[in-house]
């Protein structure tokens, strides 16, 4: 009998490898362990015939071996029967064939029945690693052993042995059940379990549990394993999270409604009721006087959350009163009163009104006006607030929006224009006036209205500065042509405001923006392009909802067709995720964004309009045109689609 058949005969699991780890031998015990016939064995990659969770320790063991020439010793699992995997201390030792003096790895398990707990350091390193907790459950003794794993997770198990009762009585009563069935359960792994589990030092825990039954050792015998995972942090943040998105998706969805209730109001009494019954939700005011000037003088509503002698100390007075109701209406400046002692400071006749002690004590005021210094004065809404509150700067901008929105809602009632008319102003007003000065960067905006049927359409774009420096640039086009476009446009460019400014990434807006309309049931919807850009070197990261493609123009009268990722229009399909793509744009060259009334129409596809606007805009750069020069060319070039649809066209360039 040589070495090789002497080796081969243990009881125990035991095969010859060659020095690359190629299975020369071995005994029946070992391809039982693998779940493999012997034959199949032979001649292929030690490695190989282990689970894919397995192949790299087996692998290295044999390195180890093989490259020192010495022992090497790890534990590794079989796949074991029934699913049930076998942990086994496995030897990697160096010995040589008599019959032709090759040099061979004898690989075999250990006996470790006398030291159990050495198979199972391995698991309690890898659960420490990633911050988990590892437990063993010994039906016998219905008790819980504490094995090790994340430092933190220590204070749940202060003693290292459990009894079961002991630990379910610390869990929430509607988990109990399940706990007992998880360590009842039949499968090999478990999946994830939530429950909430009590300490007495800092309250409820949310706890994830999986449990996994092991075979320690060859003809060993079987334990079922617990890993704990505290997910208490994880789920605050994910709580906090949902709620701002809850209230974010809120303030969206009160905004559109209020801008679309004010588009469509025909009558003072209608605008009295959207500002009364909407303003202090969307604000989270506890009451809103609305004011509005006749005859020089101060016609005072209220929602009923300011009594009724408030309201009387101010329904009359004249607009030249010495009261900071009165003075925004004359300024058209927004006016925030803390307390009693600045209100005082500012207006001494005040100290007598009798709800002047619950300044500062119980509330505090803002006041926006119905229009900017120097247009008539219309009149004004008050809210009051918590003495706490503090309205942000995205609030007070929102708040002086809406106003606006409202004030020329108002002009448009008492000159009693027609209601499309009142949509085509009010379409306009929505279209951002371009900041004067965006850093690095030209723009220039056009936009024509519809040749049909109301005049007015959704049609839209936008130019802002981020929080992070960044210049957000926006196109869209809202489906339809009639007032319900118009509001939905305004709804679309209030919410990618709000939200790109929590969220600045082109693709989250549009993903986030998407989610709210679809969540809204909204009965419209939009197409759109955002991009974000880098004034200083020029970066520009952009996506599209199904919008025309972007034009790229170069000073050498070239110009490219950009066709950025994306997805689907907003509002139709749920869950959907806009990829991003980002690319340079060089100096001297323009970026052209139009809506699709300027490229398509009844006698021009849309890839043709496309390529012909592109053509339009490179000889426009090529000519030394301005941005402005640019924008007229192609907003005049339009008329030649013969296109009902509004347009509109935005012209970006690194001079």
């Amino acid at each position: 009998m040589d070495v090789s058949d002497e080796l081969l005969r243990r009881a125990g699991p035991s095969a010859l490898l060659t020095l690359d780890g190629t299975v020369h031998s071995l005994n029946a015990p070992m391809a039982s362990a693998l779940g493999r016939p012997a034959e199949e064995c032979l001649g292929r990659g030690f490695g190989d015939l282990y689970p894919a969770s397995q192949r790299l320790p087996a692998e290295s063991l044999v390195v180890a071996a093989a490259r020192t020439k010495a022992v090497a010793m790890r534990v590794l699992e079989f796949p074991g029967r029934g699913g049930v995997p076998v942990a086994c201390l496995l030897e990697a030792r160096p010995v040589k064939d008599p019959a032709c003096g090759e040099q061979l790895l004898w690989v075999h398990s250990l006996d470790a029945h006398n030291d159990l707990a050495s198979l199972l350091i391995p698991f309690r390193l890898a659960t420490e690693a990633v911050d988990l907790g590892l437990w063993m459950y010994s039906p016998q003794l219905d008790q819980l052993e504490w094995l090790g794993g994340a430092p933190a997770l220590v204070a749940l198990s202060p003693d290292l042995t459990t009894p079961l009762s002991r630990v379910v009585a610390a869990l929430h009563p509607d988990d109990r059940e399940a706990f007992r069935q998880l360590l009842r359960s039949a499968p090999a792994q478990s999946p994830w379990l939530r429950l909430r589990h009590l300490t007495p030092q800092d309250g409820w825990h949310q706890l994830a549990y999986r449990t996994r039954r092991l075979q320690l050792g060859y003809g060993g015998p079987e334990r079922s394993f617990g890993v704990l995972r505290d997910d208490t942090k994880q789920e605050k943040r994910k709580q906090k999270a949902q709620a701002a998105l809850a209230a974010e998706r809120q303030r969206a969805k009160d905004t559109a409604d209020f801008s679309s209730a004010l588009i469509t109001a025909a009558t003072i009494q209608e605008l009295q009721q959207v500002v009364l019954t909407r303003l202090a939700a969307t604000f989270g005011a506890s009451g809103v006087l609305f004011a509005l000037v006749d005859d020089g003088r101060l016609s005072v509503s209220t929602d009923a959350g300011i009594t009724m002698g408030e309201v009387q100390a101010l329904h009359g007075i004249s607009l030249g009163c010495p009261s900071p109701l009165p003075e925004v209406i004359r300024t058209g400046k927004p006016l925030f009163v803390l307390d009693r002692e600045e209100y005082i400071r500012r207006w001494p006749h005040g100290a007598s009104l009798p709800w002047m002690d619950r300044l500062g004590a119980d509330y505090t005021v803002s006041i926006t006006p119905l229009g900017e210094t120097g247009d008539q004065p219309l009149g004004a809404w008050l809210m009051t607030y918590g003495s706490e509150y503090r309205p942000s700067l995205e609030e007070r901008t929102l708040m002086g929006a809406l106003a606006d929105l409202a004030g020329q809602a108002l002009r448009r009632i008492r000159l009693q224009q027609a209601r499309v008319e009142l949509a085509a102003a009010l379409q306009q007003t929505m279209l951002p006036t371009l900041p004067e000065h965006l850093p690095g960067l030209e723009v220039a905006a056009r936009y024509r209205p519809s040749r049909d049927g109301l005049d007015i359409g959704g049609d839209w774009y936008d130019a802002f500065v981020l929080p992070d420096g960044a210049i957000a640039l926006e196109i869209g086009d809202v489906q339809g042509h009639d007032v319900e476009a118009a509001a939905f446009m305004g709804q679309v460019r209030l919410s990618m405001r709000l939200i790109a400014s929590q969220e600045p990434d082109p693709g989250t807006v549009l993903t986030r923006t998407n989610e709210l309309f679809v969540t809204m049931d909204a009965a419209r919807f939009a197409s759109c392009t955002i991009l974000h850009v880098d004034s200083r070197d020029g970066r520009v990261t952009g996506t599209s909802a199904g919008h025309v493609p972007l034009l790229c123009a170069h000073r050498d009268g070239s110009h490219d067709v950009h066709e950025l990722p994306g997805g689907p229009v907003l509002g139709v399909l749920p869950g959907t995720d806009y990829p991003e793509e980002t690319f340079t744009l060089d100096e001297d060259s323009a970026l052209i964004m139009v809506t699709d009334g300027v490229v398509e129409g009844p006698g021009l596809t849309l890839d043709a309009g496309v390529e012909r606007a592109g053509t339009l805009a490179a000889q426009a750069v090529h000519d030394g045109l301005n941005v402005e020069e640019i924008a007229d060319r192609i907003l005049d070039a339009a008329v030649a689609v013969d296109h009902l649809d509004d347009v509109a066209v935005l012209v970006i360039r690194r001079p």
